[in-house]
């Protein structure tokens, strides 16, 4: 059981190897990461813009606009989330303090989706509290993307050279 998991992860792997389908995998990994799972999509980009510098503006446009995606799926979940409460319940959710700032500041805290641990639950409450979804996916999309230029070109700073792949 445990080396046919291994196998199926070994062949997904493979599959969305940077070196063969690279930008479709930044856009995978970037949209999953921008949803409740706990993965990052930073590397990705990095991995693909070392074996490509000339990829860096595609890379970086597709991480952002999966991200954005991913953020946008959170604020539909929050959403849905908040429909099915209301409608168990029957009466409106507990004001907490983080809901009050986020009400305060309405889809431009959204600019914070970027920041590991709370930008992603973030999005899922905008969702829930029923912010405008078109302001709070542009404000999401500017803060993604601002992440993904300073933290590809940070990591290319820091990881000079090149990225050479174990073959065999």
């Amino acid at each position: 059981m445990e080396s046919s998991i291994l196998s199926w992860v070994e062949g997904l792997l493979t599959a969305l190897a940077v070196p063969k389908l690279g930008l479709t995998a930044v856009f995978l990994i970037s949209v999953l990461s921008a949803t409740l799972l706990p993965l990052g999509s930073e590397f990705a980009v990095v991995g693909l813009v070392k074996l490509d510098p000339t990829l860096f503006w595609p890379a970086v446009a597709v991480a952002t606009v999966g991200n954005t995606l991913g953020g946008a799926i959170s604020w539909w979940m929050g959403y849905g989330a908040e429909r099915a409460y209301e409608h168990i319940k029957h009466r409106p959710p507990h004001e907490a303090r983080a809901l009050q700032w986020l009400q305060r500041f309405g889809p431009k805290a959204c600019l914070l989706s970027w920041l590991p641990a709370v930008g992603d639950p973030l999005c899922a409450v905008a969702g829930w509290l029923k912010l405008p979804f078109w302001p709070c996916v542009l404000y999401m999309a500017i803060g993604k993307f601002a992440r993904y230029v300073s933290m590809t070109a940070a990591l290319l700073w820091w990881f000079p050279g090149e990225l050479h792949w174990p073959t065999g």
